[in-house]
């Protein structure tokens, strides 16, 4: 990978001089665009800093661009469809603007029937490309600016990690720390294994490299960020895992929180949730998708754990955090679920009592093997039911935050609520705190008293900054 990388450099600086040439002293614009997860994200800010380092300036405004990118999610056909969406509209721009590169990669061209589809019929699209060659852009750049081709280049058999290239941050406070990428579950309606390949992990030397560079930075919340985060170090030759990597990075100087997802029940260990409770850098927050709270249904998706060991694990996480925020992901209306099978679900929430829920109808995805299960339940019937499990959290949230009323939080100010003259941000439980205060305690650690408990939110009055 060393000589990938090097290559690539090479490629970056060609690109840099032809677009130098090409535009003079006017630096060329381009507007990137991410949808879906916090690793699309993190993976957008590493292509906007290969594309800075190129010369490019970014732009809001698409109409402006030279160059547009847009980095696709396929977790949900919904996600597909807005992407297609926006893909449409650049025609008329492209049309305008013939020297206009439009770049799709992510998630949904890693698959083959989306390649294809953007290859037939959006023959404007300039470049496309998957989620393991992401470190190729100045490569891809330079070819479609020296031979106006069209460049495809989806290829999935790099299992390497390239290290070392710049990274354009979008914020200041919050910042994006990829440990790891892939997934080996093969969940039985999930496409990521198939776009997002097999389980490899970032040399713990170089994580804590780029931990100690945000914190230098001024970063003061961390999120460490992998497909299933508890499987972390598997494969390495260093004796490392998860929990041990926490500690590392809890051990670096500075005043900075430390959160991660996404976790797997099946890998969750105490291990894993003693380093949490002793490390006092790391959220009190624990995202533990369930997705089912039925035994059959969870066989059914392949998930390796039943719903005894999962409330088993929540049982002993409180016990060591009394304290501890607890999310989750839910789907409603899997292949071949039934209404009772679902009523075990709302028993599990009711039980675990969740501070906050992501809950999905069922989105079938081609090529799962969920997509070939019958599925004779209406889309109609499943809203209902989707809808009981909202009410069901509305309820359980109110009740939460509602104890958290007259108590003071910790919490970081990370910008301005909607509201004039007040801020928003987080506590160590990820429950969003509203408060008054001047812009320039934003970036700072604040102690917050909470007057007003909402259904989702708390508004607070600032006690001091810390």
């Amino acid at each position: 990978m060393k000589k990938e990388v090097e290559k690539q450099n090479k490629f970056l600086s060609l690109s840099k001089n032809l677009l130098k040439f090409k535009f003079g002293e006017i630096s060329p614009k381009a507007y990137v665009h991410t949808f879906g997860c916090q690793g699309n994200v993190s993976d957008g800010e590493r292509m906007k800093g290969l594309l800075s380092d190129m010369g490019y300036v970014f732009v809001d405004d698409e109409k402006e661009a030279d160059l547009i990118l847009l980095n696709t999610c396929a977790i949900r056909e919904h996600a597909e469809d807005r992407v297609f969406g926006n893909i449409g509209r650049l025609k008329i721009l492209k049309k305008n603007n013939p020297d206009l590169i439009i770049c799709v990669c992510g998630c949904m061209v890693q698959q083959k029937h989306i390649e294809e589809k953007i290859r037939k019929s959006y023959p404007y699209v300039t470049v496309v490309f998957g989620t393991h060659v992401i470190h190729k852009l100045p490569e891809f750049i330079y070819r479609a600016l020296n031979t106006g081709k069209r460049v495809y280049d989806t290829d999935n058999t790099n299992l390497e990690i390239a290290e070392g290239n710049n990274v354009w941050r979008d914020g200041s406070i919050r910042a994006w720390l990829p440990i790891m990428y892939g997934c080996n579950n093969f969940c039985s309606y999930c496409v990521v294994p198939y776009v997002r390949g097999r389980e490899r992990s970032r040399k713990s030397e170089e994580i804590i490299k780029e931990a100690k560079h945000l914190v230098s930075l001024g970063f003061k919340d961390i999120t460490l960020l992998g497909q299933n985060v508890n499987s972390y170090g598997k494969g390495l030759e260093e004796d490392i895992n998860f929990a041990k990597l926490l500690r590392m990075i809890n051990d670096i100087d500075g005043d900075f929180t430390i959160r991660f997802m996404t976790s797997h029940p099946k890998d969750c260990t105490r291990e894993l949730l003693d380093a949490m409770a002793e490390c006092e850098k790391v959220a009190k927050h624990l995202h533990l998708p369930v997705q089912s709270g039925n035994d059959r249904v969870l066989k059914e998706m392949n998930r390796h754990y039943d719903r005894e060991k999962y409330l088993s694990l929540i049982e002993y996480a409180r016990k060591v955090m009394p304290d501890l925020s607890i999310t989750s992901d839910i789907i409603v209306g899997f292949p071949g679920e039934t209404y009772e099978e679902f009523c075990d679900t709302l028993s599990l929430v009711e039980k675990v009592r969740y501070t906050s829920l992501y809950t999905f109808i069922y989105s079938a995805r081609k090529n799962t093997k969920a997509a070939e299960m019958p599925d004779p339940v209406t889309r109609e019937e499943k809203g209902k039911w989707f809808d009981e499990l909202l009410k069901l959290q509305e309820r359980i949230a109110a009740e939460r935050t509602a104890k958290m009323n007259g108590k003071v939080y910790k919490v970081l100010a990370e910008e301005k609520s909607k509201t004039d003259g007040w801020l928003s941000g987080r506590t160590s439980g990820n429950v969003i705190i509203e408060f008054p205060a001047d812009e320039n305690v934003i970036g700072s650690f604040c102690e917050v008293l909470v007057t007003e408990p909402l259904n989702w939110i708390v508004k607070g009055e600032l006690v001091k900054t810390v």
